[in-house]
C-alpha cells in the first residue's frame, strides 16, 4: 500500500521553524495500530491522518506514543495540505474530531485561522507535588488547571530559562502536560513553552491546543481580545490569538518542507 505523506512546518513562514507536523490522507481509516505505527516512525510531536467525508473531512492526531484529543499545529498542517495540494484556494476547511467537534480552518491568503474550544484554567490551590522540583527555576505566580496545568512566571526570561528534568514530569500523573508562561518582553502579549513528556513529546515546539487554554487566560488578564503569542521554544513560532465566546482564534502561517509516500 502507498499513501502519500507531507511536512508541514505549522506557525512559520519559512522552514526550519514552528512546529513540523506529519500529514497522511487515507481514503478510509486504517487499524488504529497501523495509524500508531506510522506516527512513531515519523517521530513527529503529532501526524495528521484525515479522510474525506461529504464537504468536510475526519480528522485524528496521533504522537509517537499516544493518539490525542485535539491539536492545533497538525491541524494548520491539515488544512495547509489541503488547500494547496488537494483542493487549491479553499477558503474553509471543516473537520470532525472524535472529541474536541468540529473545528474549522478558514484560510485568507498565507494566513490560516484555527477555530476551536476555549478551555480557561482554574486556579488550584497548590501545585502538584513534585511539579516545581521538576520544572526547577523560580517560584511561579500562579498554578492552574485546564487539561494541562499552567505554571505562570512573572517574566519572559523565567520560562526561557526553565531546563526542566523531563524524566521526572513524565513520572507525575493527574494532568497531561505542562504549559509555562510569562508576559512578552517585546512585540508580543505574552510567551510560553509547552512540555508533555509522558505523551511522547519531551517539549513541543509551537502548541496551537496549548492557547485553547492560554488565550482565555491572557484576555481576562490584560483586558483585551486580541493578542500577539509566541512560543519560544528551540524552533519558536508566532501566533495570533482571539477570543471569541467559548471559542478561541488561532492564526497562524505553514510551509511545506518535505512530501513523499510511506510504503506498508
Amino acid at each position: 500500500m502507498r499513501l502519500p505523506l507531507y511536512q508541514v512546518d505549522a506557525f512559520a513562514d519559512a522552514v526550519f521553524a514552528g512546529n513540523p507536523a506529519a500529514v497522511v490522507p487515507l481514503e478510509d481509516w486504517l487499524p488504529d495500530a497501523t495509524l500508531q505505527a506510522i506516527a512513531a516512525e515519523n517521530n513527529l510531536s503529532e501526524t495528521a491522518f484525515f479522510v474525506r467525508r461529504g464537504d468536510g473531512y475526519d480528522l485524528r492526531w496521533f504522537t509517537p506514543a499516544v493518539e490525542v484529543d485535539l491539536c492545533g499545529h497538525a491541524t494548520l498542517a491539515s488544512a495547509f495540505v489541503i488547500a494547496t495540494m488537494l483542493e487549491w484556494g479553499c477558503p474553509r476547511i471543516d473537520f470532525t474530531t472524535r472529541k474536541a467537534g468540529t473545528l474549522s480552518v478558514t484560510r485568507n491568503g498565507d494566513l490560516y485561522t484555527l477555530n476551536f474550544p476555549s478551555r480557561p484554567p482554574e486556579a488550584l490551590a497548590e501545585p502538584p507535588a513534585g511539579l516545581l522540583d521538576a520544572l526547577g527555576g523560580p517560584p511561579p505566580t500562579a498554578v492552574l488547571k485546564a487539561r494541562d496545568i499552567v505554571v505562570v512566571y512573572d517574566d519572559e526570561a523565567a520560562v526561557r530559562g526553565l531546563t526542566p528534568d523531563m524524566s521526572a514530569l513524565a513520572r507525575l500523573e493527574d494532568f497531561y502536560a505542562v504549559i509555562v508562561t510569562a508576559p512578552g518582553d517585546g512585540g508580543v502579549d505574552f510567551v510560553s513553552r509547552f512540555f508533555a513528556p509522558a505523551q511522547g513529546i519531551p517539549e513541543d515546539p509551537v502548541t496551537g491546543s496549548a492557547h485553547c487554554t492560554l488565550i482565555p487566560y491572557w484576555v481576562r488578564r490584560l483586558g483585551r481580545e486580541r493578542l500577539k503569542a509566541r512560543q519560544v521554544s528551540a524552533r519558536g513560532g508566532a501566533l495570533s490569538c482571539e477570543l471569541a465566546g467559548d471559542r478561541v482564534k488561532i492564526a497562524g502561517k505553514a510551509v511545506l518542507y518535505m512530501d513523499g509516500a510511506i510504503y506498508i
